[in-house]
């Protein structure tokens, strides 16, 4: 007679409560950020003194970006990258970036037995069988998988390995629903725009990163497309290894370089001076290449890569730019890809009824609490969808009094335009954090006026008459 397996059991227990116990953490931590956030504006204003008001709120931002962070590193997983979506200088408080930005590839690594175990049981052989080496440490973790260099075997190919966490599905959807709950209480009482649309598409895309199958799809597309419309490619994609891939093992190129974020690092250690004139130069060319494939990919192609933040962008050799990671790609309808080439269009020429009409096709639906209704909507369209900065700011506040969000209620949000939304913001964290400020609608309006031209949707003629500026303009550096 077999004696019971406590541990098994007790393990089995914890696991089917795992999530009950993370919606009580959410709901308790935001709870309090909330509060302490409804509470500021009355003790604020009690007093007078302009500086002690920045006092004040510098503090609760501090406070906030601890608690934030704490949340975020003690639940993993979608708290990763909502860290990450915050973690923008563009986007948040200065105090919850320099808080968040270290959250950002720091997910905890699962031990190696079970990585072995879910990669053996994907692939139907062992290790050994497969690869002639095998990094048990890995070069990285997120929050849905992690990935090791390997050699293949035979062919002494290097490669990466990206393996998934076991049981992160579940919890992640726990976590995604807590946050759709968290967005209809926020819409209904405090912000007018239509957050439950963008948690819901952010449901359907983390859904989609969990089948790896999907991703080496997305790979063996954009791969192709960006070498074959380019004499050089704006950025390099690794190849896949076909015969290696499974819903939760994909195995692809290993690409030799440096994280974006190490950039500074990088030539500090060469001599070179982070603010002269070859560093200025160097940046220029990285985001123009990163900004000029996404141009292609959204505006001609419209099949995208949807998740450009800093982890994902590798520097090598020469300056090239390799973009890995495309777990979160997005395909545009043809209304949608076209309704966003006019509105591009009508942000480069600061045209605020082309604003109104693009948004207007694009199902984008708002209700104006203010009297320049169009000045105010132009505002709004470059806040949501363009990367350039205002005059002498570096940080956007999206959600404060004089914000054309707050003057302009958004009611109707296309879920598949918040790819395109998340991607603009963080090609522009990307750009603040570089210190580059351009305007994406102005370097892709000569992309946008092709997509229309392609559709249809506007003769040479036309073009001509609308051209007020010219398409691609140098990416200025600290302008």
């Amino acid at each position: 007679m077999h004696g019971f397996d406590f541990k098994e059991i007790q393990e089995k227990i914890s696991e089917s409560f795992r999530p009950w116990q993370r919606s009580f953490q959410f709901w308790v931590q935001t709870t309090n950020i909330y509060t302490g956030y409804k509470v500021s504006p009355l003790r604020v204003s009690l007093v007078k003194d302009t500086k002690k008001q920045e006092v004040m709120w510098e503090k609760q931002h501090e406070q906030a970006a601890d608690k934030i962070y704490f949340m975020c590193s003690d639940l993993g997983g979608f708290f990763l990258k909502i860290a990450q979506l915050l973690a923008k200088p563009d986007m948040a408080p200065a105090a919850w970036v320099r808080k968040l930005v270290t959250l950002c590839d720091q997910a905890p690594a699962t031990p190696f037995d079970a990585i072995q175990h879910v990669l053996e049981e994907e692939l139907g052989k062992s290790i050994g069988e497969i690869f002639e080496t095998f990094d048990e440490k890995p070069l990285g973790s997120a929050s849905i998988a992690q990935v090791h260099k390997a050699t293949v075997k035979g062919n002494k190919m290097n490669v990466v390995v990206k393996v998934q966490h076991p049981g992160i599905e579940r919890l992640m959807m726990t976590d995604i629903r807590n946050l759709q709950l968290f967005a209809l209480y926020m819409q209904r009482t405090d912000i007018k725009f239509d957050l439950h649309s963008i948690t819901k598409e952010m449901e359907k895309q983390i859904g989609y990163e969990f089948d790896f199958k999907r991703e080496a799809n997305a790979m063996e597309r954009i791969r192709p497309f960006l070498y074959e419309n380019n004499k050089k490619p704006p950025v390099l994609v690794p190849r896949v290894l076909r015969d290696m891939v499974t819903k939760r093992v994909l195995v692809m190129e290993y690409i030799n370089g440096i994280p974006i974020l190490s950039l500074g690092d990088e030539m500090a250690k060469r001599g070179i001076n982070p603010h002269g004139k070859i560093a200025e130069a160097a940046k220029h060319n990285i985001l123009n290449s990163l900004s000029r494939a996404y141009g292609q990919m959204i505006l001609k192609s419209g099949f995208f890569h949807a998740d450009p933040h800093p982890g994902n962008i590798l520097i090598c050799k020469g300056q090239e730019v390799a973009l890995l990671d495309y777990g979160q790609v997005k395909e545009l309808p043809d209304n949608l890809r076209l309704g966003y080439a006019n509105l591009v269009i009508a942000m480069a020429d600061n045209n605020g009824s082309r604003v109104s009409q693009s948004f207007w096709e694009m199902g984008l639906h708002t209700v104006a609490k203010c009297e320049n209704e169009q000045q105010e909507l132009l505002r709004l369209a470059q806040t949501l969808f363009d990367t350039k900065m205002p005059a002498g700011q570096t940080v956007l506040q999206p959600f404060s009094d004089d914000s054309s969000i707050k003057k302009i209620a958004v009611e109707a949000f296309p879920e598949e335009l918040f790819s395109v939304l998340r991607t603009v913001v963080l090609l522009r964290g990307l750009s603040v954090g570089m210190g580059v400020n351009y305007s994406c609608a102005q370097q892709w309006r000569s992309m946008a006026e092709e997509a229309l031209l392609a559709s249809g949707r506007l003769t040479r003629d036309s073009k001509r008459r609308s051209r007020r500026r010219p398409s691609l303009r140098r990416l200025r550096v600290g302008s």
